[in-house]
C-alpha cells in the first residue's frame, strides 16, 4: 500500500495524481486490458477539478482575477462544483448559471460551496444546443453587469495544461504501456490535452473521442437531446481539432447508463453517464485490439451525483 500523502494546508493540494485500476469482471473475453483512471476521488469527485484549479491560477498569474474578486460560468454542473471548491479556497465570489437538466446534487454541492446560481430551464430534462447557448448567453449578461471574470470554459485553453499533467500520470502509471486512449467530449479539452501529451511520447497511441448517438455532431450528424450530462453540447465546440482523434465513437444515453449501472454493480465503481459512455466505447475498440493491447479511458466523475436522476433513482 502507498504511504499517505503528507499533512496539506489547502484541499486544492489533492486534486490530482489520481490512481490507474484495472477492470476485470465486465472485460469480455478477448478484450484489450482495460484500464480506467479514476478522477472521481478527486475533492469535489469529478476530473473538473484539475482544469478549475488551472483556469483560475492562470487568471490569477496574469491580473484578470485579482485578490477578492469574483468569477462567473456557466456549468452542466461538474464544472461549476469544480470552481466553487476552488473558489471558496481561494476567496472568491462565484455566479454560475446552469440548468434543471443537470442533477440536484450538482446544484446542492455548488450553493454549498457558496456559489449563486442562476437556473436557466431546459427542454423537458434535456441537454441540447439551445441549452447550452442559452446558459452562456446568461453568463454573459452576469458579467456584462458585473464586471466579473467569466472562465468561459468552452473557449478557455488554460485548461489544457491541467489535462496535459494528467496524461503525464497515464503515462508513468503504465510504464508507457498504452495503445488506445477513450475519453467523452464536452468542452473537448481533455480529450485534447491528453492527445496532445500522449501522441508527444508515442504517436501511435490511437486516441478516440465519444459523444452522445442522440447528437452526434463532432461525427457530422444532426444536433440533438441526450441525457449524458457533461459532454454533447450540442454544436462543435471552440476548442476541439479535427486531428484530436483518430476517430470519434458515438454512444447513447441507455448504452451509457446501462454500462454505468453495470460498472457498479461488476467492479464496485461508482460513476456517472459519461463514464459509462467511455466504458462503452473502450470496450468496444478493446474487442477490435484484442488481448495483447492496453486500452485507458477515465472515471469522470461519482455516481453521488446522480442519485437523484433516472440513472441511480430507484425504479427509474
Amino acid at each position: 500500500m502507498d504511504a499517505p500523502r503528507k499533512i496539506g494546508d489547502s484541499v486544492l493540494q489533492l486534486i490530482g495524481g489520481t490512481p490507474l485500476l484495472e477492470l476485470k469482471r465486465i472485460v469480455p473475453t478477448d478484450c484489450a486490458r482495460i484500464l480506467v483512471k479514476i478522477e472521481s476521488i478527486n475533492p469535489t469527485g469529478s476530473m473538473k477539478d484539475r482544469m478549475a484549479l488551472a483556469m483560475i491560477e492562470a487568471a490569477e498569474r496574469d491580473g484578470r482575477l485579482k485578490p477578492g474578486g469574483h468569477v462567473v460560468e456557466y456549468t452542466g454542473g461538474s464544472t461549476g462544483v469544480s470552481l466553487a471548491l476552488v473558489c471558496a479556497a481561494r476567496g472568491y465570489g462565484l455566479d454560475i448559471v446552469t440548468s434543471d437538466a443537470f442533477s440536484a446534487e450538482k446544484r446542492s454541492h455548488m450553493a454549498a460551496l457558496g456559489a449563486r446560481l442562476t437556473i436557466v430551464p431546459s427542454r423537458g430534462g434535456g441537454m441540447d444546443e439551445a441549452l447550452t447557448r442559452n446558459m452562456i448567453e446568461a453568463a454573459r449578461q452576469i458579467v456584462e453587469r458585473t464586471g466579473a471574470f467569466w472562465t468561459d470554459q468552452l473557449n478557455n485553453a488554460d485548461q489544457l495544461g491541467a489535462y496535459h499533467a494528467m496524461a503525464d500520470e497515464i503515462w508513468q502509471q503504465t510504464g508507457g504501456r498504452i495503445d488506445a486512449f477513450v475519453q467523452s467530449t464536452g468542452t473537448a479539452a481533455c480529450v485534447r490535452g491528453i492527445s496532445e501529451r500522449l501522441r508527444a511520447l508515442a504517436p501511435s497511441v490511437r486516441v478516440v473521442a465519444v459523444e452522445p448517438k442522440e447528437s452526434a455532431v463532432l461525427s457530422g450528424g444532426r444536433s440533438g437531446v441526450h441525457r449524458i450530462e457533461g459532454v454533447g453540447a450540442g454544436f462543435v465546440v471552440p476548442l476541439w481539432q479535427s486531428g484530436i482523434a483518430a476517430e470519434i465513437a458515438t454512444v447513447s444515453t441507455e448504452e451509457a447508463m446501462a454500462m454505468a449501472r453495470e460498472l457498479a454493480r461488476t467492479e464496485a465503481l461508482f460513476a456517472g453517464t459519461s463514464t459509462g459512455a467511455n466504458l462503452v466505447a473502450a470496450i468496444e475498440l478493446g474487442k477490435r485490439l484484442g488481448p495483447s493491447a492496453t486500452v485507458v479511458t477515465v472515471v469522470c466523475d461519482s455516481g453521488m451525483k446522480y442519485l437523484s436522476t433516472p440513472l441511480y433513482r430507484e425504479g427509474a
